[in-house]
């Protein structure tokens, strides 16, 4: 069994982009779910002075054996400075990544 969700928002007047989809699925003994998440802004500036964004990354992996289970979480935030038509662009954008691994009600059922 395999269930897709994806959304994609797009707000031409503010200059903003939101693509996010979810995966569920059971394979082999393994219920996995996956979600990503991007968006990204763009802005008109006048210099460079304006912009004061630092890239940042975190990332976060936990394994719980006992329980059966796996997470791993990473984010990305970032910008970009881009020339468009002589007008100097900041495009601001985040990516996230979400995967949670646990063993399926099935395959715990047969174990004990």
């Amino acid at each position: 069994m395999r269930d897709l969700l994806y959304k994609n928002l797009t707000f031409p007047n503010l200059g903003r982009k939101i693509i996010a989809s979810s995966e569920v699925a059971d394979k082999e003994g393994v219920h996995s779910v996956v979600r990503r998440h991007f968006a990204y802004s763009i802005k008109p500036i006048k210099s460079t002075v304006e912009v004061n964004h630092k890239p940042y990354l975190y990332v976060l992996k936990v394994r719980n054996t006992k329980q059966k289970s796996e997470h791993f979480f990473c984010k990305m935030k970032g910008s970009i400075l881009a020339v468009n038509q002589g007008k100097l662009m900041h495009i601001l954008f985040l990516h996230t990544l979400n995967v949670q691994l646990t063993a399926s009600a099935k395959v715990s059922e047969q174990i004990i």
